[in-house]
């Protein structure tokens, strides 16, 4: 049996409630970037514990940034959570070999598998074991304001490829409009640039193959060439005014404002720009996307997407209350009505129907038929040699470094891996 103790343990400024009762389940989530999102979590758990008299379920929430960062003393200590939020790749397999998460491969029969989609019962399985539950699906995309780039006399959707971006950020910045709004302090959010050139560039394989070392590993040529295409964007200056002091929430709610025409990010963006917004708002209508530019000569399928299959790993002391809570979680209901409160793209097998935003419904559509999915390359290369590749690509636009020392320092961290 497991126990808690009473009242609450505090690590690392993040309290977690305890209890003496073996059906408690403890969940450690990310904000959600929608208004909505905390209360569904809420309400899912008060429909569980309605199913499940004498089992409470609790969550707790953090900030991306800070998420990253507490987590792994966290599940080193007595403190940690029965399930917590996962990007998957890399990093969940660093965990998995830690040993601080639990095999519940024979809590899911083949009747549960068949409720996701298979890839996203990959994704939370490593050498074999499941070690988690799916929920959604997240694609990078390349957000625009249309009011302010028909202003600006630019059609997105004549953007094919890298040159083209180019020339349309010095054409909007010539309309005196800020051509792209750019969170540089968590630093992730400039990466989502490197790693989107570096799929296009060498492709999902040779993203593979660099991960294994092959071919020089980062020092290859396709590398030093992805960092190339960025510095080529950072010498036109694109970004707002103090865009390094600036967090990826504080980015989006000022894109959401209008101040600038284009936003790197994943779909939750559609929800972001309007939480962080000065009216709470955002764009509304005026919102919509293209898909990330191809680079010529690259061996990337421009119909590849770029993202993650994000979900929530079991933690080595938890309960079976915490699997069936997971189960609940993400049933068809409760995933549909994640998807139709914007708040992800479902990835069980029958969810989607619930996908009222057009625009994420396109997303969905485009994620559906792409030949590969890369995932984003600070989650699949794990936590040291993904922290590398964010300062690379922030040290790049910042131009501390050069694209061949950018390669090198990524390839370094590989190597210590």
């Amino acid at each position: 049996m497991k126990s808690f103790c009473l009242g609450a343990a505090t690590v690392l400024g993040l309290t977690l409630a305890g209890s003496a009762l073996a059906d408690d389940v403890r969940m450690l989530a990310i904000e959600p970037n929608v208004p909505e999102g905390r209360q569904y979590y809420l309400d899912v758990a008060k429909a569980y514990e309605a199913e499940k008299p004498g089992t409470k379920v609790q969550f707790d929430f953090l900030d991306d940034t800070s998420f990253k960062s507490k987590l792994p003393t966290l599940l080193q200590s007595s403190a940690r959570p029965d399930a917590f939020f996962t990007w998957t790749g890399g990093v969940f397999a660093e965990q998995a070999k830690a040993g601080v998460l639990k095999d519940i491969s024979a809590d899911f029969t083949d009747a549960d598998r068949k409720n996701y989609s298979p890839s996203g019962i990959q994704s939370m399985s490593h050498d074999g074991k499941l070690y988690g539950v799916p929920m959604y699906a997240a694609s990078v995309v390349l957000w625009y304001n249309k009011a302010l780039v028909e202003k600006a006399g630019v059609d997105p959707k004549a953007i094919k490829n890298w040159e083209d971006l180019l020339a349309a950020s010095k054409k909007i910045q010539g309309a005196g409009i800020v051509p792209i709004v750019m969170g540089g302090k968590d630093k992730w959010p400039i990466a989502l640039f490197y790693g989107q050139l570096a799929a296009r560039i060498a492709g999902t394989d040779g993203v593979a193959a660099a991960d294994k070392g092959e071919n020089e590993g980062f020092n290859n040529p396709a590398f030093i060439q992805a960092g190339e295409a960025l510095k080529q964007l950072a010498d036109i200056k694109p970004f707002q005014p103090g865009y390094m002091d600036t967090t990826q929430p504080k980015a989006a709610g000022l894109f959401g404002d209008g101040k600038g025409a284009f936003y790197l990010a994943g779909n939750f963006l559609v929800g972001a720009q309007a939480q962080n917004s000065a009216s709470g708002k955002g764009l509304g209508d005026d919102l919509d996307f293209i898909t990330f530019p191809a680079v010529e000569g690259g061996k990337g399928d421009p119909a590849d997407t770029f993202g993650g299959v994000n979900g929530w790993l079991v933690t080595k002391d938890a309960g079976k209350s915490t699997v069936d809570f997971l189960k609940f979680l993400t049933n068809n209901k409760n995933q549909t009505e994640g998807g139709r409160l914007k708040i992800w793209l479902p990835i069980g097998t029958d969810a989607q129907s619930g996908i009222a935003d057009p625009r994420l419904r396109r997303i969905a559509e485009d994620l559906s038929k792409a030949p590969h999915h890369q995932l984003y390359l600070d989650q699949m290369l794990g936590a040291s040699v993904g922290a590398a590749l964010n300062d690379a690509a922030a040290q790049i636009v910042t131009g501390d470094i050069s694209p061949e020392e950018a390669a090198a320092l990524v390839e370094e961290a590989r190597e210590m891996r």
